[in-house]
């Protein structure tokens, strides 16, 4: 992982990325739908901070509560046997999933998340990189993320240095952004050594 100078610029790149995204439209947005590799799917209220996540060809569904976790419950589940154990495991389950799968729509916007620190990086193209570290929050704290940008600060990649993932500097692309109903930008399409990360029924609107 490279080193990078931490600071005012790199706080001021970190700021042309969110500004560059519509940040204050994100801020404002009440819901975000979209499914994760056709897998996972999730309905997340921003404005009351819960989320319906359901997979397994909706054999699990669990409402996420972000800000009390212990009224998160679990709403349906195919092999579900009452016990809190299992509950417990569920909910769980879900909460791993949407904090992995939510980061790959709204990293951008967490760039001065709690724990965070950031570093500006010189790239071998003469361009300049936001590296992200992560101390806490999500399921892997500790995760680093070094983000590339275009001229007009829209990222386009981001190489990882992660815990799940054993090869560090692993590069994803972050393609197909698309003007969203609260007026946001976002992603929904990403690339890992050509292989597609498709986000699908993707959509981001407030309430009337």
């Amino acid at each position: 992982m490279p080193e990078g100078t931490q600071g005012k610029e790199a706080d001021a790149l970190a700021l042309r990325i969110q500004e560059a995204l519509r940040y204050d439209n994100y801020q404002n947005t009440d819901y975000i739908q979209w499914s994760f590799t056709n897998i996972h799917h999730y309905l997340w209220n921003k404005k009351q901070g819960t989320v319906e996540v359901t997979w397994d060809e909706q054999e699990h569904i669990v409402k996420l509560d972000l800000t009390t976790p212990a009224n998160s419950m679990l709403l349906s589940s195919s092999t579900f046997s009452e016990t809190e154990e299992e509950s417990a495991t569920l909910i769980q389950k879900a909460l791993d999933h949407f904090n992995n799968d939510s980061f790959w729509i709204v990293a951008p916007y967490k760039l001065f998340d709690k724990g965070t620190t950031r570093a500006l990086v010189e790239l071998e193209d003469g361009t300049q990189g936001l590296l992200v570290s992560y101390s806490s929050g999500g399921s892997t704290p500790g995760d680093s993320y070094l983000w590339k940008v275009d001229q007009n600060y829209i990222p386009t990649s981001y190489q990882m240095w992660v815990s799940i993932i054993p090869i560090g500097g692993l590069e994803a692309t972050w393609e197909d952004w698309t003007t969203t109903e609260s007026g946001a930008y976002l992603p929904q399409q990403h690339k890992i050594l050509g292989f597609g990360i498709p986000i699908s029924n993707l959509r981001a609107w407030n309430e009337e």
